[in-house]
């Protein structure tokens, strides 16, 4: 069921936003043809999802906010800043280092926001009536091309949102409603020539502007790939353990970002810089302690390990082989097979092919195998 509201609805919903954390507050009508859907369509067709299957599974559930919910009729789209106090640029220049991205070196954003989403929808509902559905970055809604059509800003050519106000550090969420609210401006497209995002990527993920191919992004990589990453693609991940902020770093834009003010979503010290030595030596207990509330937990203590070993083999530290030789042991084939890579990196040719000649006939995984066999790269 439509719901009418008043003229004063739309200032009245964001300055209760503002009062619970959001920085921003826009709304759009979702009446409109959605452009996202066929950019969408083309990138799963050409299998550039990799292995995030959902992707595919919900792409006609995608393709509208009201394939999703057909009785909605606005939405509003808020973001919250949570821009760096450093440049996450910098920490690329310290190889033994841990480079996480910015947006995971605090607690969870999901949970943060969600919390103020359901909030506002509360307020909502008992103020102006009508229904609605609460959404942070995990059901089936394109939230970056919405955030654009409400005016938050607008998809650079890396396919990420731009802010005038923030640059590129907002986390997003979303609620769609059966009120009928007043439409915001779209904010134009100000990219101009600048192919800064394009061109600092380390593995070449943008095939062209405003198109990324996932399967070279070191985001999906880090998170998303379950096996091993590519061996072509692992000298190209440098020091980067969890996600990468590259693309989002060097944008012109950030001239303008803040230093991001919730508390919840601020970097923690032991997350910033964290030590490769330390990292690599965490069992199961050790990392879900070190990342309880954190996003990095998601992916397990076996995914992150295997991304702390390739960074370690890429430091050139041969002092750090002894910290990657005792995971020729793990129970994960998943960490033997990155433990092998690094050590192929790390050691001199002969005390490799030592190693190899006392491993290899105990090892009975085809991966790990794998590794044992294939000579790698300088």
């Amino acid at each position: 069921m439509t719901t009418s509201t008043s003229d004063t609805a739309e200032p009245l919903i964001r300055a209760e936003a503002k009062a619970l954390g959001f920085d921003l507050c826009r709304f759009t009508d979702i009446d409109e043809a959605w452009p996202a859907a066929g950019r969408l369509f083309e990138f799963v067709d050409a299998g550039r999802h990799g292995e995030m299957a959902w992707m595919a599974e919900t792409a006609e559930r995608r393709k509208h906010p009201r394939a999703m919910w057909p009785g909605a009729r606005s939405a509003i789209v808020l973001g919250v800043n949570y821009g760096p106090s450093r440049d996450p640029l910098e920490i690329l220049g310290q190889p033994t280092k841990g480079a996480i991205s910015v947006y995971a070196q605090g607690d969870d954003y999901h949970e943060v926001i969600k919390a103020r989403l359901k909030a506002l929808a509360r307020w909502i509902v008992a103020t102006l009536g009508g229904e609605l559905k609460v959404f942070v970055d995990t059901a089936p809604l394109l939230e970056k091309p919405l955030a654009e059509r409400a005016g938050l800003g607008w998809q650079g050519k890396h396919t990420n949102l731009v802010s005038r106000e923030f640059g590129s550090w907002l986390f997003l969420g979303s609620i769609l409603t059966t009120l009928e609210l007043e439409p915001d401006t779209v904010e134009a497209t100000t990219c101009g020539t600048c192919r800064a995002c394009l061109d600092i990527c380390p593995t070449g993920a943008f095939p062209a502007p405003y198109q990324l191919d996932a399967r070279r992004c070191i985001s999906y990589l880090t998170i998303e790939l379950k096996g091993p990453i590519p061996r072509e693609l692992r000298a190209s991940l440098g020091n980067r353990i969890y996600g990468c902020d590259d693309c989002l770093a060097v944008c012109p834009w950030n001239k303008f970002a803040q230093v991001g003010r919730e508390q919840k979503l601020a970097a923690r010290e032991a997350l910033t810089a964290p030590s490769l030595a330390d990292l690599v030596r965490l069992d199961d207990p050790a990392f879900r302690a070190l990342f309880a509330k954190n996003p990095v937990k998601r992916i397990g203590r076996d995914r992150f390990v295997r991304n702390v070993l390739y960074a370690i083999g890429n430091s050139r530290e041969p002092a750090l082989a002894a910290e990657a030789e005792p995971l020729l042991d793990d129970p994960s084939p998943l960490v033997r097979g990155a433990a092998v890579w690094t050590l192929a990196r790390l050691l001199p040719a002969e005390a490799f092919a030592n190693l190899r000649d006392a491993r290899c006939r105990n090892e009975t995984d085809p991966d790990v195998l794998g590794e044992w066999s294939t000579p790698t790269e300088a």
